[in-house]
């Protein structure tokens, strides 16, 4: 499958098939794209927990408040990806430019992240909705949580939705 081909079947699940687990080696394969992932002055200012069993529902239960993602816990494995400290370079320059090269660094890893796990036939959905402190606790982390990602097999029953996106003409520019 080529990356057009990914980016076009990637979707957010929203179901998944919570009695099938993901293998190890393609859990594996995924972070290793993760790692591999740019960021600013190749400082990676993050670090990955994957959560599965019964540390999987807990970060699950705790990014359900509200109603919010209830499908969550149907997933076997979590990815929390936690925010780390910038190395030196990439520390002045973000102060220099005042842009937060982590945040952005932290949205590409976690592209590369569910490219990846498309390209395993898993699926993924990235969650910006849970509660920080307590999902911290169950991980053992002292930094922020940014991402969490939930990650295995779909449903049978979940078929590819339609993109919604803004034409090229709406989103493209060229200048000369």
């Amino acid at each position: 499958m080529n990356f057009i081909e990914i980016a076009k079947k990637r979707q957010s699940c929203r179901a998944y098939n919570k009695n099938k687990p993901v293998e190890k080696e393609k859990i594996e394969a995924i972070l290793e794209a993760g790692r591999l992932s740019p960021s600013a002055c190749n400082g990676q200012p993050y670090h990955f927990t994957v959560c599965t069993g019964d540390s999987a529902r807990k970060v699950a239960s705790e990014t359900m408040s509200m109603g919010m993602n209830k499908f969550a816990a149907q997933a076997p494995v979590m990815i929390v990806i936690s925010e780390e400290d910038y190395v030196k370079t990439a520390a002045l320059g973000a102060k220099i430019k005042n842009n937060d090269y982590r945040s952005i660094d932290i949205g590409i890893a976690a592209a590369y992240i569910t490219a990846e796990a498309e390209a395993q036939g898993l699926s993924t959905c990235i969650l910006g909705w849970f509660n920080d402190k307590k999902i911290r606790e169950i991980c053992g982390l002292d930094k922020t949580v940014r991402l969490v990602i939930t990650l295995g097999y779909a449903i049978d029953e979940d078929h590819l939705r339609e993109k919604k996106r803004k034409t090229a003409e709406e989103l493209i520019t060229y200048k000369e």
